[in-house]
């Protein structure tokens, strides 16, 4: 007899709690127990659906316009994101031309005027490297953003009094996820920002693409109108959402979470939201390369001092920092002032009819009472053992 003959037949010899309890039953076991003695091969934990599936993909990244486009063009699969497959076509989209030309142009290794593209690390740096780490860290935050959600939930930060709240504020978070406007408005910045800054020959970062005739050849356009922009549209793409789960984490703080000052993660219970700046840690290697390699050249190719840098870095680390640290602050903020309130509190057994007492005061009465009816019962206990004696 299988497990579904049994729920059926105590189904059938049950009342409606029986039905009730045998229905909750097979929604939460059937996924997992029924499949594994059916022999098919379960999910991983990140993509079973759990108790809570609308919540569980709210900061997820597999509904973006841009990941719509790819799967269009069949170039990522229609369930999943695609990281590596797209990182290593931006990178050869990118770089490989670029390469061609200066091989073709005699513009790779030696040169007789300008300098080599060998020599301008920003332009490898920020085609083999920071593009493919702005795309591998949309995984990152794919798989470190999906859970947090149900989690809110499970572990009862966010209490049934405030589920259609934080409902709320999940839908209306999923609406600007997947909504269009913004990043149409990331790609006009990039493309807009792109034309602007026109390049210019003078310039030593264009000094590798220019042409026997003294203009710019084919990989300095390249560069300026096609790699600069995916570039400026992953790097601006990133700001939209930190901001996105900032905002996210700024709507769930206001409902009132019911954190617990004594947890043992000593974060009052909100220790898994950690792993959200751990997410961005690809976006800060790709922005710290590039800076870094704009830097090397002029140290090794134009005597400039190391020290000189100095106060550049300081403000990347600081202001780069404090973005990263957005979404948590946005969340602390709210969470710190009400966990006083929301706390549960504390409960102390007092000899008075109500049983329990709580609250400082309380407590403190309670106390004091305990001990007088504590003294008055020894006293009687020695004023009836001379009589027990007798």
């Amino acid at each position: 007899m299988g497990i579904h003959s049994v729920a059926g037949a105590v189904t059938r010899n049950g009342g409606p709690e029986i039905r009730g309890v045998t229905e909750r039953l097979d929604r939460s076991l059937d996924r997992d127990v029924f499949a594994a003695f059916q022999g098919r091969r379960l999910p991983p934990p990140g993509r079973r659906p759990g108790i809570f599936p609308y919540e569980r993909r709210v900061l997820a990244v597999d509904n973006e316009l841009p990941l719509r486009w790819f799967r269009k063009l069949h170039l990522v699969p229609v369930d999943g994101i695609g990281a590596g497959r797209r990182a290593a076509f931006l990178a050869l989209l990118t770089w490989v031309p670029i390469m061609a030309w200066a091989t073709i142009a005699g513009r790779l290794v030696q040169v007789d005027a300008g300098e080599p593209l060998l020599q301008h690390y920003g332009v490898h740096v920020r085609c083999l490297l920071a593009i493919p780490l702005l795309v591998l860290a949309e995984a990152a935050l794919h798989g470190a953003a999906r859970p947090l959600a149900a989690q809110f939930v499970s572990s009862g930060i966010v209490g049934p009094d405030q589920r259609a709240g934080f409902t709320l504020a999940t839908a209306h978070i999923r609406r600007l996820r997947d909504s269009s406007l913004p990043w149409v408005f990331v790609l006009g910045a990039a493309i807009s920002w792109s034309l602007a800054d026109h390049p210019v020959v003078q310039d030593d970062a264009m000094a590798w693409a220019i042409g026997p005739d003294g203009a710019l050849g084919f990989g300095g356009w390249w560069f300026a109108y096609v790699v600069r922009p995916i570039f400026l549209a992953l790097v601006m793409g990133w700001l939209w959402r930190m901001l996105l789960v900032a905002y996210w984490f700024w709507r769930v703080g206001r409902l009132g979470l019911s954190l617990v000052p004594t947890h043992p993660d000593r974060t009052g219970g909100l220790a898994f939201v950690e792993k959200v700046p751990g997410a961005f840690a690809l976006v800060t290697l790709a922005l710290s390369a590039v800076i870094a390699s704009r830097w090397a050249h002029e140290v090794a190719y134009h005597d400039a001092a190391l020290r000189s840098f100095m106060q550049p870095a300081i403000a990347f680390v600081i202001l780069w920092t404090l973005f990263a640290l957005l979404p948590l602050l946005a969340l602390v903020r709210r969470s710190r002032a009400r966990a006083a309130v929301r706390s549960p509190p504390t409960r102390r057994w007092s000899a008075s009819r109500d049983g329990w007492s709580t609250g400082a005061g309380s407590c403190a009465r309670a106390s004091v009472k305990q001990r007088f009816l504590t003294r008055r019962k020894s006293a009687r206990r020695r004023r009836r053992e001379p009589l027990r004696r007798r």
